[in-house]
């Protein structure tokens, strides 16, 4: 069972790693093309927020690229400074996609309450999680097979971070259909432009997408060794009476 646990983790691993190379590369190759209006991807957020009557969320610059992101606490949009001051379509289309955050958060958004309510929880879980499946599994293994309560609590804290990562997929998806939207309604970029933002957003989920599938292979791996274990104890108990 363990070497299967090992595979998911390897295979996971791997794609994650083609997904994140190819992101980059995309961003690179798209960031060669400026957009026909010369605008900035701050030129770019602060025009999307007014068109959507946003007024309480201020651009933010973050040194690190591809750490862009909408922060709902301080109602701040976070940029890398590639992605602020620069003038191309993956500028652009990172931009929409905070403001599309930032939009979500203020048409009141169920499933970026649900997210944000979790983040607490999550934390913790996160925190927690390898810890108790690590003792529960040492635990398991030194009981003779016989105590698997801290490895079912450990697999109830992973469920969490998982749904986590299910919650935030929708939620990355419909950022993006808010940028697109925007883009192409507001003309703020041509045919061309629209096409690049585009693809490069869908590259962006990729990297959701393979997180999601990622945890949730690794919860099924883990449910699946939890319940064989537990018949084994049952089994053993049965056959000592």
């Amino acid at each position: 069972m363990m070497s299967i646990y090992y595979i998911i983790i390897g295979m996971s691993f791997i794609i994650s790693s083609v997904v994140n190379k190819i992101l980059k590369i995309k961003f690179r190759f798209y960031a060669k093309f400026n957009l026909h209006n010369n605008m900035t991807g701050n030129e770019i957020a602060q025009q999307m927020l007014q068109d959507n009557g946003i007024k309480n969320v201020n651009i933010c610059i973050v040194e690190e690229f591809l750490q862009d992101h909408y922060n709902p606490l301080d109602r701040t949009i976070n940029l890398s400074k590639d992605v602020f001051y620069q003038k191309n379509t993956t500028s652009a289309a990172i931009a929409a996609h905070e403001c599309g955050h930032a939009l979500q958060h203020y048409l009141g958004y169920k499933m970026l309450k649900i997210r944000n309510f979790l983040i607490p929880v999550i934390n913790f879980s996160s925190r927690m999680t390898n810890i108790c499946i690590i003792s529960g599994m040492t635990t398991y293994y030194t009981s003779n097979s016989r105590n698997t309560i801290l490895l079912q609590c450990g697999i109830g804290l992973f469920c969490l971070v998982v749904m986590f990562a299910m919650i935030t997929l929708p939620i990355e998806l419909n950022a993006s259909n808010k940028a697109l939207k925007w883009l192409k309604n507001s003309n703020i970029v041509s045919d061309q432009e629209y096409n690049y933002a585009k693809k490069s957003l869908m590259w962006a989920s990729m990297t959701y997408i393979v997180s999601a599938l990622s945890n949730f292979s690794q919860l099924i791996y883990f449910i699946s060794f939890l319940i064989n274990k537990i018949k084994e104890i049952n089994y053993l108990n049965n056959k000592n009476q």
